[in-house]
Parts: C-alpha cells; sequence; structure tokens
C-alpha cells in the first residue's frame, strides 16, 4: 500500500526574507507545511530570521507553520514562536546540556496547543533520544548538517530512519518521523517505504520551474 505523505517546504533557499511571505501564499493549498528554518551562527554558524519574520507569516498566509529552531539556548525561544503562531516547534537534542530542560521545554510545547519537535544531527544516535520518543509529537532526521541547503543526504541517515520507524511500530507509538536533507525526486520513495510521514524539501521544490509538480512527485502522485 503506498504511503501517504506531507510535504514541508523549507525556507532555506529563500535569501531575501521578504520573499517568505509570497512563497507562504503560493504554497498553501498545495504544501502541508511551510518548513520554518531559524538558524543563529552559535549553534550552525549561520543566522537566518526569527520569531517577528514567523508573526508575519503567519498574518499573511494560512500555511502551518512548522518551525525547526536550530539555536543555542532555545528555552528562551520557544513562548515567542508559539505567539508568533507555529503549530510544530522542533528543538534539536544537541542544542541542551540539560536533559532535563529539554523535557520540561518539550512538555510546554504541548501543554500550549503546539506540536512538539525533536530533531538529531547525523552523528546523533537514535538511542540518545529514545526515552523522549514517548513525550513528542514529531522526531526530525536530519538527513545533512544543518546549516546549508542543497547538500546531498548522507547514506546513514536512511539507516536511523528506518530504526526510527521500527522502533515507532513496535512500541505503537503514535510520532511523525520527518526527514529534512537532499529530499528530491530521487530518494523521496525510498524515505517514504522507509516510514517517513512528513518529506521537507528546500531546493527541489523552491528551484523547480513547477513547484507544484514538484510537491506531487515527492508524495509519489506524479
Amino acid at each position: 500500500m503506498k504511503k501517504n505523505v506531507d510535504i514541508a517546504v523549507s525556507t532555506d533557499p529563500i535569501v531575501d526574507y521578504q520573499n517568505i511571505v509570497e512563497y507562504a501564499k503560493e504554497m498553501q493549498g498545495n504544501a502541508d507545511f511551510l518548513h520554518c528554518d531559524i538558524m543563529n551562527e552559535n549553534f550552525v554558524g549561520k543566522n537566518t530570521y526569527d520569531y517577528n519574520v514567523v508573526k508575519s507569516i503567519n498574518s499573511s498566509s494560512a500555511i502551518m507553520l512548522d518551525c525547526h529552531l536550530m539555536v543555542d539556548e532555545p528555552a528562551n525561544e520557544v513562548s515567542k514562536y508559539i505567539n508568533a503562531g507555529a503549530n510544530i516547534i522542533t528543538l534539536h537534542y544537541e542544542a541542551f546540556d540539560d536533559k532535563d530542560m529539554l523535557a520540561d521545554v518539550l512538555s510546554y510545547i504541548r501543554k500550549q496547543g503546539v506540536l512538539a519537535g525533536l530533531s538529531i544531527k547525523p552523528s546523533t544516535q537514535f538511542k540518545e533520544i529514545r526515552a523522549f520518543s514517548y513525550n513528542v509529537d514529531l522526531i526530525l532526521v536530519m538527513g545533512v548538517e544543518p546549516g546549508a541547503s542543497g547538500q546531498e543526504t548522507l547514506s546513514e541517515t536512511y539507516d536511523k530512519v528506518e530504526e526510527i520507524n521500527k522502533f515507532k511500530e513496535d512500541n505503537n507509538l503514535n510520532f511523525k518521523i520527518e526527514f529534512d536533507g537532499g529530499v528530491n525526486e530521487k530518494n523521496a520513495e525510498k524515505l517514504r517505504e522507509l516510514g517517513v510521514d512528513i518529506l521537507v524539501s528546500g531546493s527541489f521544490v523552491y528551484k523547480s520551474k513547477d513547484r507544484i509538480k514538484a510537491i506531487k512527485i515527492l508524495k509519489g502522485l506524479e
């Protein structure tokens, strides 16, 4: 049976942040989410935008906002993104030295009626976050090192997706598996078959001549 997947189109390839709002409007009704890549140089060596842009997107479009916080000290930022209108807030496991604080922040997000996600870099093994998987709505597997759009997927991250999906099924858990990094027409089917629920696409959709068709390709409809 063909697996249905959602597509989260990433803002990462967009250099002029004024164009993000226009992209959000174009994608609403076509993509399932706008994946807002929030970065600061202390965590990934690159700065993007903040909650003020997310608030502007939210007030100007109807697309669901999937906010991926690639920042240090994200605990201080979460409430700002909730107030800005985020529907999903995903934190990086590696951004927290205090794992008890990470658990508290994830719990806080969910109590505010927002979906809570946990992301891991390619070098982080699933076993490190396994205990958190019972209390999150989403696990985001990075297929590349975060910080730059257009990279090729690291082959070992496919095994990680398979491992997470097996653990999810064996324990009858309901979190979604999201995958971000190098997603294109060549690997989308494989990722769907491995159990991914949400595919994040930056360059493949954004740089396509026909963005709607590109989304359908990732969903396996073309």
